[in-house]
């Protein structure tokens, strides 16, 4: 029997990811470089370029850092925000016995890693800003490192783990906008607002264009950006009114539905520039007197502790309570072990964990400690989790979801 069209296409989308993997290593790595070569210099002005934008008396003035966290990001959130929504009403996630597994593990491989944070950090209400950090999955580093081991994993796993990190992207978007905001602008908000009723009204007269989505999806940034909301939630708000039903010409043939279209436009682009982008602008740190001390600061100890202990210890106990429960069960032809590899990969926090950290700590006093913590913590828990599932996967390629190892009726 051949793979049904929402697991191939949960494939397929793992497949592009790991692809993209590799252009975030080679990103993260130069950053490295520069940030600890007589080059130092040139990287910093390079990423504190400043830009800007004037219409009129409006002027965005910006550093390049700034325009890729806060613009650049929003396209990804923008793609996050499409995934997720296809992800719910026809993919993976689209029925409570499919998403309630990766859900409850998504829950616990955030709370965990939380609460590992909070301990560490009680007694510095300052330092706690930063408890969400370790909650995140990167999705392509995650599936990049899965995917090196090939066909041994099991298709239910790899979308186990693709389906625990979309949904752990959902908690992000949460995190960001209840806890990370600054003062609020009404005024803004109320723009916002205005444009998100258009998108409404767009989504409810069926308008099959991307262009006029987009166009109010940037006014709705430009809102959001002056309200004191971090402007990448405009690119969530976005997508989720986009349709992903299809339309149909004038001589009734089926179009494909525009927020498919979008996904498939920006996907190539997020994953082999702008999160590349993103990784050489916020991983470059500079080593230089780093020392065991420094690396057993709370903060950055709170952060790697976090994804390398908290997020399996979340995501096993989590599943643990959820076949419990009976509301659950384990990824189709998986072990035990395979999940605790899976929940180890998970605690690849990089893109998403840095850019937490950024909006937790906008200032300059701990941009080392928490790019030496989520480094720490993402490069230990890629090699744990690569070993733990290298030794407790088949020698040989797994047998696909949807076929059978029987022998045919009268065979030998």
């Amino acid at each position: 029997m051949a793979l049904n069209g929402r697991f191939r296409g949960a494939l397929d989308f793992i497949k592009h990811e790991a692809a993209g993997a590799s252009f975030l290593l080679v990103a993260t790595v130069l950053a490295l470089a520069l940030a600890n070569s007589p080059l130092s210099p040139v990287y910093d002005h390079l990423i504190h370029t400043p830009m800007s934008i004037r219409v009129g008396e409006f002027v965005l003035d910006k550093t390049l850092l700034h325009w890729v966290n806060d613009c650049l990001m929003a396209i990804f959130f923008l793609l996050v925000g499409l995934e997720i929504k296809r992800e719910f009403l026809v993919g993976e996630l689209s029925t409570t016995a499919q998403a309630s597994m990766p859900f409850i593990a998504a829950i616990g491989g955030m709370a965990v890693p939380g609460l590992i944070y909070f301990g560490l950090n009680a007694d510095n209400a300052y330092a706690l800003r930063g408890w969400a950090i370790p909650t995140a999955t990167d999705i392509a580093f995650a599936v990049g490192v899965m995917s090196l081991l090939g066909s041994r994993v099991p298709p239910a796993l790899k979308v186990f783990l693709l389906a625990l990190a979309i949904i752990d992207d959902l908690g992000a978007i949460i995190i960001i906008a209840v806890f990370y905001t600054s003062q609020l602008s009404l005024g803004a908000l109320s723009l916002a607002g205005v444009g998100i009723v258009g998108l409404i009204i767009l989504n409810r007269q069926g308008v099959m264009r991307i262009a006029p989505y987009i166009l109010l999806g940037i006014f709705i940034w430009l809102c959001v950006l002056k309200s004191g909301v971090h402007a990448t939630l405009a690119g969530v708000v976005t997508a989720l009114a986009i349709p992903l039903t299809a339309g149909r010409t004038s001589t009734a043939t089926p179009i494909e539905p525009p927020a498919e279209r979008l996904q498939h436009s920006l996907h190539p682009w997020v994953t082999f520039a702008i999160l590349p982008l993103f990784a050489f602008a916020n991983a470059g740190v500079s080593l230089a007197g780093l020392t065991p001390g420094k690396l057993m600061g709370t903060i950055p100890l709170g952060i790697a502790l976090g994804l390398i202990v908290g997020k399996p210890i979340g995501v096993l106990l989590a599943s643990a309570l959820a076949i419990g429960l009976g509301v659950g069960r384990k990824p189709e032809g998986t072990t035990w072990m395979q999940l605790l590899g899976a929940g180890l990969l998970a605690g690849i926090g990089f893109t998403m964990s840095l850019f937490i950290g950024n909006l937790a700590f906008p200032g300059p006093e701990h941009a080392a400690d928490i790019r030496i913590g989520v480094l720490a913590g993402s490069i230990v828990s890629a090699i744990a989790g690569y070993l733990v599932l290298a030794a407790s996967l088949p020698k040989t390629a797994s047998v696909p979801l949807g076929r059978t190892t029987k022998k045919p009726r009268g065979a030998p």
